[in-house]
């Protein structure tokens, strides 16, 4: 089977084949970067559900044909019911339509809504009214001028009768001579003036025209009278009978009506033109009364004329009269919640701009030109109304939130670079491993975005945390290969070279290669948990997150240490010198820092873990307190801190108001976009559907989420208010209305489809906003309820739910829906989301690691010992959350799974190399410390950076990102605590009790009664007894029986002489191994000691290695002569060929120098290793000197003097660091030890017990313990 070695093998040794095939697969798959695009929309989060599905019906089934957006424009001054200020928001509007980004937008059918248009339109309405009534007096008085002269002309034609009848009279006696001549023509002449006369008088005010038909009519009349009067004459004298008579005076009477019916024809002008007035009249009364019924407005010019035409006491009666009591809700819908009603003096009120898209406008997007268009209607405003001036649309929210994503990541990115170079040049100190990891991690973003590319996932909101994720654990790849390769070429025993290169990666990688593959996937189950989540975007997320993890193992696992193999051999080849200190190997501050949970593990496991489970359990608490948020006012920037002005002009960020228009507009607007919708589907053209709409209305008005107007009204619309509004103008309507309401109480109670079809022929465009109608079937209908703008998601759904359950019945069904209660739901499902998340992750996990440890450890329980800390990581962070009031998100709901899969890598790494070490030691305590300082350091630095890369996600500029960076950067923290402080104690309990035999000694390592460990070694055997010990006893030279190593009293490190067990590749044979003593055993600082290294027995070939933590060190003497003795960057090493069939003792001494910096109480760290053909041991002896300025009073705080003791005074008296004084009171206790009691050598020799802290090892003198006069140097 092939394992980790053979991989390993293979990257190394067809390096440039690895490097070419993978840079090859990832260009090929970073050419899909360019095809990945942006989406903000937050309806790309909304999950399949019932309301979600009848909101989209609602949608595309309701309001006016084709699609629109509003823009709410907020206008605050001293009084914006003022003249000035109405005219100011009229000529804004007129602006608006002059500008041509905007005015293309504009809705043809609905023209911009303002307080200004409402009272400039009911001026305009009353005026139009008022001159409508006027020329209907008019029209009436005209008419009745024109029937008064008709009937003159009528009694003008009685009166001309009359006069030719008594010119016939005069003609018939004038015959007879009955009139002389004289007199004849004076009455003649008297009768034509009279006649005359008559004309004259009738025919006053006709045109000539007129008057001329009219004398016709005149002298037709004078004529049939004449003819009249002959008749009668001749009927009197018997000349025609009774039946001519009658005939000819019927056909003289028939002309005489046709003469009269001429007045008319003299009139017909004047009747036709009062004809045309009145059809006019009627057309404008016909459009007026249109007009008002359809909400229609005047022409905006017409508008500010009027307002001009106004002086200001008239404009406020206009207000007055608009916004009173009984005034319709639509003007209160523009006033403040807080408005007075009645009053003339407002600070602010709403102009709602209606807009036309190309497709419906989904929560937090909308289209390029939508954006351009809101973002000049801003300009516009704060330009003509002011700098108080606010606008809020979808528009503005998606330029601002898709500018927020842009310049977070332009403010956070070079912050993001910079600490990123800063920790790895402190980590790497080398500017090739720098380089070669800043190309790596491009080249994992490149793989990252290349699947989104060609896989269509859009980059959305959620995704600006994958560069750092992807950057942290990049970077934590690249350190643990990368200290690893150093660790192994400061051991490795091959010469200089690229040889040497090449080997040390090759143990490099078959040592982390499994750690960082279990890294690799406990991360990627993590992540895929969110595969259960019913958010999409999620979904997506988790697949890109394990994507581009894969991808850095590939990059860092493979192509960047082939890389560096190349590099570095190249480089070697020409004399440079590539070898490097790993990161915490050093000793030095961040050494002592990592060694205090391996100490702790050592003295107090218990305590570590009672601590823990307490805290935790804090934890836990405040997780099931953490709260869920999903909404709109997540996404949305907030106003970029001042500092940031200061910023080089590329990195500063846009301007961000929305935010606070949006608080603005929550606290004292009618928000335009939140409402709750009730659907009504089934029969619902019924009187029973009518009922329960009416209901619906009542209980949501009564709801505390429901917004309340400043009239005292709640805003609720529905098909019955729009009918009786329609009603209210319509008479006819009105009258179909009324006949279908028996009952009266308002609502139709039969034939509800003749009244539905009355309001679509009435009012069409208002119809069909509440009632949805295919073909001649009504197939739902629409009740909406406007809400406070602050009301939670969860007090709404709470509240219309308990409408819908009161008001569904019959053959209705009702749903209770909007957005707020679409993203409630998206709130619980992200909640269900963090939990689904974390148990699979966590259930998978353990799974996965207790397997793969029972296979490749032959321990199940080490694996769930592994993950144990990360279970407390996620009790911490969550716990955390609540405490700083941090609500699960789209981002913050993913911290769970987060936690887990880069919470484990630490875990993973410490425990996998705890157990290498283990393996090859032997020894746990010896193991845990070479861990934590080895594997810690390169925690540490993968900690920072990762830190550092998702801590400078608080400088974005959205929320959520802010809180997601913190909130994970603690993470990160919590995880690197709990593997280098936690996960020590567990592994050492775990030792104990179910890890390997002998490995942490119960009896050397449990806590004393003082809480103080005890000073048996918990590396060896009882007694200090190596169990490797016992094979060597016929060297002769006793060192098997205990040979004595010093460390001082009370360090953890102090032993007591124990020989190391062999690595795991031992073959059983008697084992050489190496003790080391240190003189003085305490050390000054600027001082100097004496380390020798001694192997009582070897053969064949050695190398031995020795590094002092700090300070630099001399060569003195090795023997017998090496084949290579050297001293270099802080290490000895010494190596030898030996005759293979004796075996011959060998041994090195070397000075080393303290430095004078070092403070009272540190200490120096030795750590050596002898490394033999098939062996690997660690140099046994003591593994510190503490650091000390007063020798004397250190010795006397540590209990009863022993000869090791006289000899350090001894040894810093000749260095001229001690007085005679000081030694003499040493001396004195040494003495006073044996001032009474039982004999030396007896049983309680010294007053110890034999098994004492003082044990009888330390009893013999040593064969190292000498003292040259002065030699402390």
């Amino acid at each position: 089977m092939v394992g980790m070695d053979d991989v390993a093998d293979a990257i190394v040794e067809h390096r440039r084949l690895v490097v070419v095939a993978l840079l090859v697969v990832i260009g090929a798959v970073g050419v899909g970067a360019a095809q990945v695009e942006d989406s903000a929309s937050l309806s790309q989060f909304e999950t399949s559900s019932e309301e979600a599905e009848k909101l989209a019906y609602v949608d595309s089934n309701f309001g006016s044909s084709g699609n629109t957006t509003t823009v709410q424009v907020i206008v605050r001054e001293d009084n914006v019911l003022a003249r000035g200020s109405l005219l100011e928001q009229l000529r804004f509007e007129r602006a608006l339509a002059e500008d041509d980004s905007i005015n293309r937008t504009l809705s043809t059918s609905q023209a911009p809504a303002g307080i200004a248009n409402v009272v400039a339109t009911a001026a305009i309405r009353e005026e139009q009214a008022a001159t409508l009534a006027e020329r209907g007096r008019a029209l009436r008085a005209d008419r009745q001028r024109l029937n008064a002269t008709g009937e003159r002309l009528s009694d003008a034609l009685n009166r001309t009768r009359g006069l030719q009848g008594e010119y016939v009279a005069l003609n018939r006696s004038y015959a007879q001579g009955e009139v002389d001549d004289a007199t004849y023509r004076q009455r003649s002449a008297a009768i034509e003036r009279n006649l005359t006369a008559v004309r004259t008088d009738a025919t006053a005010g006709l045109s000539a025209n007129q008057s001329e038909m009219f004398a016709n009519l005149t002298s037709q009349a004078r004529t049939l009278q004449s003819q009249l009067a002959s008749l009668n004459a001749s009927y009197g004298q018997g000349e025609i009978n009774e039946s001519t008579y009658r005939q000819r005076s019927g056909e003289i009477q028939r002309q005489f009506g046709e003469v009269y019916a001429g007045i008319e024809g003299v009139l017909a002008p004047d009747a036709r033109a009062l004809q045309e007035r009145a059809s006019a009249l009627q057309a404008d009364r016909t459009a007026l009364r249109t007009a008002v019924e359809n909400g229609s407005t005047p022409p905006l010019t017409r508008q500010i004329e009027q307002i001009e035409s106004m002086n200001a006491s008239a404009v406020e009666a206009g207000v007055e009269g608009v916004l009173s009591e009984g005034s319709g809700a639509g003007a209160f819908a523009l006033m403040p919640t807080s408005y007075e009603l009645g009053s003339t003096s407002a600070d602010a009120t709403m102009v709602v701009v209606t807009q036309t898209t190309e497709s419906a406008v989904a929560q937090g997007s909308a289209s390029a030109r939508i954006q351009d268009s809101q973002t000049e209607i801003q300009t516009i405003a704060r330009d003509r109304l002011g700098g108080d001036a606010m606008v809020f649309g979808a528009g503005i929210i998606a330029d601002e939130t898709n500018r927020s994503m842009q310049d977070s990541l332009t403010v956070v990115g070079p912050f993001a670079v910079l600490f990123v170079l800063l920790v790895l040049t402190i980590a790497y100190r080398d500017l090739l491993d720098i380089l070669l990891g800043v190309f790596g991690l491009a080249l994992t973003l490149l793989l990252t975005f290349g699947y989104m590319g060609w896989m269509g996932v859009a980059f959305n909101q959620l995704f600006v945390a994958i560069p750092v994720l992807l950057i942290g654990l990049s970077i934590d790849y690249a350190i643990h290969v990368f200290m690893r390769h150093r660790e192994e070429r400061g051991t490795e025993g091959d010469s200089d070279g690229p040889a040497a290169v090449a080997g040390s990666m090759r143990t490099a990688l078959a040592g982390v290669g499994t750690a960082l593959v279990l890294v690799t996937a406990t991360t990627v189950i993590g992540f895929l948990s969110n595969l259960t989540s019913p958010v999409g975007p999620i979904r997506e997320f988790g697949v890109v997150s394990a994507v581009g993890i894969v991808g850095a193992l590939v990059v860092f696992g493979a192509l960047i240490p082939a890389l560096k193999v190349e590099a570095d051999a190249f480089l070697e080849g020409r004399g440079f010198d590539r070898r490097k200190r790993a990161f915490g190997t050093g000793g030095g501050a961040f050494g002592r820092l990592l060694e205090v949970g391996a100490t702790a593990a050592d003295r107090a496991p218990w305590a570590v873990i009672v601590l823990t489970l307490l805290i935790s359990a804090g934890g836990a608490y405040g997780a099931t307190n953490v709260d869920t948020s999903f909404a709109q006012t997540d996404f949305i920037a907030e106003e970029p801190p001042d500092w940031m002005d200061n910023l080089p002009e590329e990195m500063q960020p846009g301007e961000y108001s929305m935010r606070a228009t949006f608080e603005y507009v929550n606290d004292n607007f009618l928000r335009e976009d939140a409402t709750a919708e009730f659907l009504f589907e089934g029969e619902v053209a019924t009187a029973d559907a009518l009922e329960r709409v009416d209901r619906t209305g009542e209980l949501a008005a009564e709801k505390g989420v429901t917004v309340t107007l400043s009239n005292g009204e709640a805003d609720v619309r529905s098909p019955l208010t729009v009918m009786r509004s329609v009603a209210a103008t319509n008479e006819t309507f009105n009258a179909t209305l009324a006949a279908s309401d028996t009952d009266g109480d308002g609502v139709p109670d039969r034939d509800v489809a003749g009244v539905f079809d009355a309001l679509y022929e009435t009012a069409p465009d208002q119809a069909r906003q509440y009632v949805q109608r295919e073909g001649d079937e009504y197939e739902a209908l629409l009740l909406t309820a406007s809400l406070r703008g602050g009301a939670s998601g969860s007090a709404v759904t709470t509240q219309m739910d308990d409408v819908e359950s009161a008001v569904t019945g019959g053959d209705v069904t009702v749903t209770a829906t909007g957005r707020p209660i679409v993203n409630e739901i998206v709130q619980s499902d992200l909640l269900t989301t963090v939990v689904e998340s974390l148990i699979i992750t966590l259930v998978v996990s353990f799974v996965f690691l207790m397997v793969v440890y029972r296979v490749a450890e032959g321990s199940a329980t080490l694996g769930l010992v592994t993950l144990l800390p990360v279970v407390f990581n996620v009790s911490w962070i969550l716990g955390t959350m609540y405490l700083l009031d941090i609500p699960f998100n789209v981002l913050t709901g993913m911290i769970t799974s987060l936690t887990i899969g880069l919470g484990v890598a630490y875990s993973i790494h410490l425990s996998e190399r705890f157990s290498l070490e283990l393996g090859r030691t032997g020894s746990g305590s010896e193991a845990m410390h070479t861990a934590v300082t080895g594997t810690g350091g390169a925690l540490l630095g993968s900690a920072a950076t990762t830190v550092g890369g998702f801590g400078v996600l608080v400088f974005a500029i959205l929320p959520p990102l802010q809180q997601f960076g913190f909130i994970t950067g603690l993470t990160i923290v919590y995880a690197f605590l709990a593997s280098v402080f936690v996960l020590p104690s567990l592994l050492a309990v775990w030792s104990r009790h179910l890890g390997p035999a002998g490995a942490f000694d119960a009896t050397g390592t449990d806590d004393g009664p003082d809480g103080d460990a005890l000073t048996a070694d918990p590396i060896g055997g009882a007694n200090g007894q190596s169990p490797a010990a016992g094979g060597s006893a016929g060297s002769g030279d006793g060192v098997a029986t205990g040979a004595t190593t010093d460390a001082a009293p009370g360090s953890s490190a102090a032993t007591t002489g124990a020989a190391p067990t062999a690595g795991a590749r031992t073959n059983g044979d008697a084992v050489p191994y190496a003790t080391r003593s240190v003189e003085p055993t305490r050390v000054y600082p600027g001082g100097t000691a004496r380390v020798t290294v001694t192997l009582p027995s070897a053969s064949g070939r050695v190398v031995l290695r020795e590094t002092p933590s700090v300070g630099s060190v001399t060569l003195d003497r090795v023997s017998p002569d090496p084949i290579e003795r050297v001293a270099a960057d802080g290490r000895v090493y010494a190596v030898w060929e030996l005759d293979e069939e004796g075996s011959q003792p060998a041994e090195l001494e070397y000075t080393l120098a303290v430095p004078a910096g070092l403070a009272d109480g540190e200490t120096v760290v030795f750590d050596g290793e002898l490394l033999l053909p098939d062996h690997a041991v660690p140099v046994a002896g003591p593994d510190a000197a503490p650091v000390t300025t007063d020798v004397a009073g250190a010795i006397l705080a540590d209990g009863p003097v022993e000869e090791r003791d006289i000899a350090d005074v001894g040894r810093h008296l000749a260095a001229g660091r001690l007085s005679p004084e000081a030694f003499e009171r040493v001396a004195h206790a040494w003495l006073d030890e044996h001032a009474s009691g039982p004999p030396t050598g007896g049983p309680a020799a010294n007053g110890a017990d034999a098994n004492g802290a003082r044990g009888d090892s330390r009893a013999e003198p040593r064969p190292d313990d000498r003292r040259t006069e002065g030699d402390d140097d």
